[in-house]
């Protein structure tokens, strides 16, 4: 099933027209808001290198949950 969603907001200029598929093998600098420095130290803590390593890394999807949760129970 094809995915569409207007990601602009979230990316740097260089990924807007990114297949979803290719944005998870770009570099997590690739995200707004995440400069260069940033994604070097991600690399080093947690060898993060894509926006997939970060979006799959248990503790990011655990802090997510934990942030839902608390929502949804406000």
């Amino acid at each position: 099933m094809a995915v569409s969603a207007n990601l602009d907001k979230l990316l740097d200029k260089a990924y807007e027209e990114s297949s979803l598929q290719a944005l998870l093998d770009a570099p997590v600098a690739g995200l707004a808001g995440v400069s260069k420095a940033d994604a070097e130290a991600l690399e080093k803590a947690f060898d993060v290198k894509t926006i997939g390593d970060l979006g799959r890394l248990a503790a990011v999807r655990a802090a997510v949950t934990i942030v839902d949760l608390a929502d949804l129970a406000k």
